[in-house]
């Protein structure tokens, strides 16, 4: 399965030496080897496909990262970005999903409440593995008011020598989905459902 795999930037993407975060959840979600095509959602490549009329700034953008997914024949798109405490972004991207008027690819659009960095706080025994120290378990991720601030400052305090954008990969790869989905129900429990629903269609479609 080729996907195009779309959001803020490194610590979500990685680069050619490292997966980021969003791409190994994404990989365990779908619990299957897959190719994973990586892009910034700022990137202009996607204005050519981006169309004038009704709907917000955010629906139109994420419409415009499906056709240009369907046109380049991608298989499926994951598509997540920031909530920032903009609360239309999550309505405009749910409308996005399951908007059928001009694809019918299949896709996974996520909105993390309030960042992505809010994920890597979910799973505290996941944390002190990657941070090598004691972390206690934190307040809900989703009503803190900086996570990326606080993912850095556990960081300085644990004295690590990881970069953030490691730091980020390796909690991906430990933390568990179930306390993932407790901790951060309004973002992280949505986009995972339409991820696990990519894999029970391509399942389901399989010869």
């Amino acid at each position: 399965m080729r996907i195009l795999i779309v959001s803020e930037g490194v610590h979500e993407l990685g680069d050619d030496n490292l997966d980021g975060a969003l791409v190994t959840l994404s990989s365990r979600l779908l619990n299957e080897n897959v190719s994973f095509e990586k892009e910034k959602v700022s990137s202009p490549r996607v204005r050519q496909h981006t169309q004038p009329g009704k709907g917000g700034r955010y629906e139109k953008r994420a419409l415009g990262w499906i056709r240009l997914a369907e046109r380049e024949d991608y298989d499926t798109i994951i598509l997540v970005i920031d909530q920032d405490g903009d609360e239309e972004r999550k309505q405009q991207f749910d409308r996005a999903q399951e908007d059928r008027r001009l694809s019918l690819l299949p896709r996974a659009l996520g909105v993390a409440i309030k960042t992505f960095d809010a994920w890597m706080l979910a799973d505290e025994q996941a944390l002190s593995e990657v941070l090598e120290t004691h972390i206690d378990p934190l307040p809900n991720p989703e009503s803190e008011g900086d996570p990326k601030g606080k993912c850095e400052s556990l960081r300085n305090e644990a004295r690590s020598q990881l970069s953030p954008r490691k730091m980020y990969a390796a909690i991906a790869e430990r933390t568990a989905m179930e306390k993932l989905e407790d901790r951060c129900p309004r973002g992280f429990v949505p986009f995972a459902q339409r991820v696990r629903a990519l894999a029970e269609r391509r399942q389901t479609c399989s010869p």
